[in-house]
This record gives C-alpha cells, structure tokens and sequence, in this order.
C-alpha cells in the first residue's frame, strides 16, 4: 500500500480473542486484501508474541520503560480499548515479523496461543507497558489489539461465508 493512498480500513471489533482467531481462519478461506504493511501470517505472529509475554514474561529489556507505564495506562490505553489505536505508530524492532511468514501455520499458531491464554491457570505477568491487569483486563487488551490488526485486511468477498 502507498502512504499517499488513503484506505478506508474496516471497522473490526472483537467482542472476544476467539473471535480473532475466527477471522483468521475466514481469511485464509476466502482471502485477503492487504491495506497495511503485514500480511495475515504477520499479523498473526504479532499478535500471538505479544500476548505470550502473559504467559511467560517479557524480555527483560521492555522493564526499563516501566516508570512509564502509569502515563500509558491513563493516556494511551483508554483509547486502545475504545478502538481508537493509532496509525502509523511504529511497532518495537523487536516485534515486527518477519516478511516470509506462512499464513495457515501463523493461524494455527495464533489459535493455540489464544487456548492457551484462555486456558491458563495461573497468574500472568504484567503488560510490558501498561503494568498488572489481570486476566480480563490482558484479554479486553488483546482483543482490542487483534481487532486494530485485523482491520487492515480486506475479505475477498467473492469467498467470504455469509455470517
């Protein structure tokens, strides 16, 4: 996509993660357009890395911006959860897929990862920027984070199964 283009992205809001993870599955179904940088497998594996720093912690270089988490937990994440996630802003080096992912074994990744969240029975470890939210606080972030994502791809409508 050009930067001078201006696409009208979808307006993709997930009322649960699962929901996400049935998008994905349509979408390698009936295909896709692709109105930002990432492509499903990308945007699959994004989102799945993000969230397992729940499961199993965040690098331990993320912890060195935490005296900000206060400001983003007031400022940013209210918007983020209404689904108002900036454009353009850039993801961390260290977040950004690679350019030569598979999109069926991303899917399938992302959905194991999201029963596995789902599933977890113990405690999760804090937001790398926003700090402890807890369960159903990570899961509304989450899914407001898969459905920012997932606007950025078109069904092909000619293969999209009727809802």
């Amino acid at each position: 996509m050009s930067d001078s283009v201006k696409v009208k992205l979808r307006d993709v809001r997930f009322r649960k993660l699962e929901d996400a993870v049935k998008e994905a599955e349509q979408l390698l179904v009936s295909g896709y357009i692709q109105h930002g940088k990432w492509t499903l497998g990308q945007i699959c594996c994004h989102c799945r890395e993000v969230q397992e720093f729940s499961l199993h912690g965040s690098p331990r270089w993320m912890s060195l911006f935490a005296f900000v988490r206060p400001l983003y937990r007031k400022a940013l994440l209210p918007r983020l959860l209404r689904g108002e996630s900036p454009i353009g802003m850039p993801t961390v080096p260290a977040l950004v897929p690679a350019p030569d992912l598979d999109d069926q074994s991303e899917v399938e990744a992302f959905a194991s990862s999201v029963d596995q969240l789902m599933h977890h029975p113990g405690e999760y470890f804090p937001h790398p920027g926003f700090g402890q939210l807890g369960r159903e606080g990570l899961l509304e972030l989450y899914t407001a984070h898969a459905s920012h994502h997932f606007r950025f791809l078109e069904p092909c409508s000619a293969h999209r199964p009727e809802v």
